[in-house]
């Protein structure tokens, strides 16, 4: 079994065929598809069904992909250890992470790790929910992820580390006034307008469970991409729940004649003001990692 067959099988897998892969790895097709018979030959197994003039993923295959995509990670780690000597650490990390959480703590840690370890390459992929990150590591796509979550996360072989507790907080439209010494009441929050993200969010979840507990919260929009929040709210769209990782970046895009809300309700509420919790659990962040 050569590398390169793992490495044809893999792309095939992830680019949903082989002309698509065949094209990501600039080889042709009748070679590809070589090095695939020859594999499944040495496995004794099928890797994927010929249905018509597609080629779909066997229970047997989807098992084999898991564990190519371990095989190629533990095989470029072993060549980046052997670089190491005499040369510090030198290499590449896979980071999945949800969105609030590639701000912080992802952010600091790859900083942090520039100035240690100049030498290793972070890529880092984004997931919609802490159960998507789970999922890509789990499935080899990355080896570390992070994300915020209320469980720990679990999973085969998987080690979880509680990094820290996020709180999350509220952000307004700039010239809005509320709120009292940089808090903001479940009572302020009624008859407000919110902009608010699909399911399977932490901020979601928040926002569902408040609206359910005050009453006359109304959604003003509903977005998939979450990069659009801050937008819409300095827009005037309505208000929004995030996490406080976007701090620095609300209080950046707020407009220069807004000034800082905390420990001030009467300023207009372009940086976020800090909800009150109370009853609320606290989000906690995780990262996960696979346990090889």
């Amino acid at each position: 079994m050569e590398r390169r067959q793992l490495e044809y099988f893999v792309a095939i897998v992830e680019n949903g065929g082989f002309t698509h892969a065949a094209r990501a790895l600039r080889v042709a097709q009748p070679s590809l598809s070589r090095a695939i018979g020859r594999l499944e030959r040495e496995l004794g197994v099928a890797l994927f069904h010929r249905v018509g003039r597609n080629a779909v993923l066997s229970s047997a295959g989807e098992l084999v992909a898991e564990r190519a995509r371990l095989v190629l990670r533990d095989l470029d780690a072993l060549r980046a250890a052997a670089r190491t000597v005499g040369s510090g650490a030198a290499g590449r990390v896979d980071v999945a992470a949800t969105s609030s959480s590639a701000l912080e703590p992802v952010i600091s840690t790859i900083a942090a790790l520039r100035e240690h370890s100049p030498g290793v390459l972070v890529s880092t992929s984004s997931a919609l929910s802490a159960t998507e990150v789970v999922a890509m590591v789990l499935q080899g796509r990355c080896e570390v992820g992070v994300c915020g979550n209320a469980e720990r996360p679990a999973g085969p072989g998987l080690i979880a580390h509680h990094l820290r507790d996020e709180e999350f907080l509220l952000v307004a439209p700039p010239g809005t006034v509320l709120g009292a010494d940089g808090t903001v009441t479940r009572d302020d929050l009624r008859g407000m307008r919110f902009v608010v993200t699909k399911q399977a969010t932490a901020a979601r979840a928040l926002f569902d469970r408040i609206a359910e507990e005050v009453g006359g919260l109304q959604m003003a929009t509903e977005v998939g991409d979450r990069s659009v929040v801050l937008p819409m709210v300095l827009r005037g769209i309505g208000v929004s729940l995030v996490p406080d990782g976007w701090t620095e970046l609300a209080q950046l895009r707020a407009p220069p004649s807004t000034g800082s809300c905390r420990g001030s309700g009467s300023r207009s509420a372009g940086p976020p003001f800090r909800p009150d919790h109370t009853g609320d659990p606290g989000v906690r962040g995780h990262d996960a990692r696979t346990h090889r």
